[in-house]
This record gives structure tokens, sequence and C-alpha cells, in this order.
């Protein structure tokens, strides 16, 4: 899989990975097209956080993308879901992460757009649109999503079903890239619990054999 470190080199469409910076932009604003002033911050959720209130809290903006005090961290194991409403319909481009450190870094991210309600109970038996293999380090990663398949995208859901190596996933930044456009309908809110039943929550067994990173 390719690895891009934003100097001019080509991405791999499926699976493209770089530093997430942009030369000669001031540091506050970044990628022309960040898309964190069109994320609705107040309706990010996350299932199976040690503290769902975080949620949107690494939903920063690109000049805290570094920060490491403000993290997300899953729960009862290293499995965790986050989903990210928007305030228009979106083309998206790229999916931005800044994960770790080291083993509680997941494995990989799978994106599901426009799904709501999805949780640990369905997501074994969905294919994910595209997915992404996730790198240790402690910079953020770029990963260029197909644009054919993300044109109008009002929420996204990331699936991180697994750390390396880690009893938890950590995350530390989210972020979008994508062109964004006013939604002419109001939004549909999806109510979550804030502090699920961990009971509740079997880990999702055999992703790898089940799953594959849609390439065409």
């Amino acid at each position: 899989m390719a690895h891009n470190h934003s100097h001019g080199g080509c991405h791999d469409e499926s699976d493209g990975h770089d530093h997430g910076h942009d030369h000669g932009l001031p540091e506050d604003v970044g990628h022309r097209d960040n898309l964190y002033a069109r994320i609705d911050r107040a309706n990010v959720v996350a299932l199976n956080a040690e503290d769902p209130e975080k949620a949107p809290q690494v939903i920063k903006p690109w000049d805290k993308r570094l920060d490491e005090e403000t993290f997300l961290e899953s729960d009862a194991d290293d499995q965790l879901i986050v989903r990210v409403p928007f305030t228009g319909a979106v083309k998206l481009r790229a999916l931005l992460v800044k994960a770790g450190p080291a083993d509680q870094t997941p494995t990989k991210v799978a994106l599901f757009p426009n799904v709501d309600n999805l949780d640990f109970s369905d997501i074994a038996y969905m294919k994910p649109v595209q997915e992404f293999t996730i790198p240790q380090g402690r910079d953020v990663g770029e990963y260029h999503v197909m644009p054919a398949k993300f044109p109008k995208v009002t929420s996204i859901t990331l699936f991180f079903p697994e750390a390396q190596g880690g009893d938890t996933t950590r995350i530390y930044y989210i972020g979008f890239l994508g062109q964004w456009s006013e939604r002419k309908f109001e939004p549909v809110l999806t109510v979550y619990e804030s502090k699920p039943n961990l009971a509740d929550h079997d880990k999702i067994q055999g992703l790898n054999e089940n799953w594959s990173a849609p390439g065409t």
C-alpha cells in the first residue's frame, strides 16, 4: 500500500496515507478543504468508549491535531465505533486519524457512510464501503477514499475493530477533507445510550476473514 508524505508523490486510492499537512497554508487553517467547521460536533457519538463524552473532543481544529492530552479510548475491549454527522452533504476526499501510542493503535478503520443506528450487533454482518490499514506512528495519517463511493455523505461511522496488541484502542484526532454543500432537509439525529451496558457488547470475532478492503 502507498505511503505518501505530501511532497508531490501519488496516492494509492484504496489505502493512501500521508502526514496530513499542506505546504504554504497558515498552521491554523491546514488543508483548504478541511471539514472541521462542517461537522455537527455536538452529535458525535462513540460506542464502547471509556468516556463517551470525549467523542466530540477528538474532532479537533487543525492546529490541535497533534495534541495528545485529549483522547478517546475504548472500554470493555479494543473495539470502538465513532459516528460523525455533518451539517450538510459532503463529497468526501480523505479521512484524517491520529491514534496510538504503539500497541494501542488500531489495526485498521472501516468506513460506513450514511448508515444510522449502526452498532456492534449488526456491524459484523455489514461490508464496509472502504477500509484502511493504520500504521503505528505519531503523525496524522491521511487516508484517501474512493470519491465515487462517498459523493453525498451526511454522516459517517468509523469502526476500529482491534488494537495492535493493546487491551484498548486510543484515538487522539479525527478529521475529514472534502467539499461541503448545504443540506435541504432536517437532519435525523440518532440517539445512543451515553454509556451502554458493557455486558451487551461481545467482541466481534473473525473480521479478518469476513472483510476485505474494497479496491474497485
